[in-house]
């Protein structure tokens, strides 16, 4: 079946099965391979992305759903990796094999969208479900807070 969808601000149309969950879609049709496959069954996070602006796990998601939605993609963060928890990511250092990083990033700014002031609680329970191999959780929680710090 085909489906129109819009991804990072442009239209795509993808001709896929009923059923096939946007990370398939992102990764194998579209090669946008930012989102990465950590769990498949929603518990990581590392395939976070927005769809209308909220924090959701792509491979729960499946194409036919969110087909007229805004979805954006760690490559739609910015153009130019200049996104405040992009740059906050770097000064901080936080990533060690940076597989749940892209994952990570955008929960994280999901949640500076809706709450541009969290306390260290509130980012401590926003982030709460992001798996993180590495457990780069205090430089998370740093980097997200850094980044709030320059959206102000």
């Amino acid at each position: 079946m085909k489906f129109d969808l819009k991804i990072n601000k442009k239209n795509y149309s993808v001709d896929v099965e009923d059923g096939t969950p946007l990370l398939w879609v992102l990764r194998d049709e579209l090669e946008l391979v930012g989102t990465k496959f950590g769990c498949g069954i929603g518990e990581c996070g590392a395939c976070t992305v927005h769809i209308d602006g909220k924090a959701e796990r792509s491979c729960q998601q499946m194409v036919e759903l969110v087909e007229g939605k805004e979805i954006t993609t760690i490559e739609g963060l910015s153009e130019n990796g200049d996104h405040p928890i992009q740059e906050a990511w770097e000064t901080i250092d936080v990533p060690q094999c940076g597989y749940c990083q892209s994952g990570q990033m955008m929960t994280a700014s999901a949640l500076l969208m809706k709450n541009p002031s969290p306390s260290n609680q509130e980012i401590r329970m926003a982030m709460n479900g992001n798996i993180c191999r590495c457990a780069s959780y205090n430089r998370i929680e740093k980097a997200v807070a850094l980044a709030a710090e320059k959206i102000k």
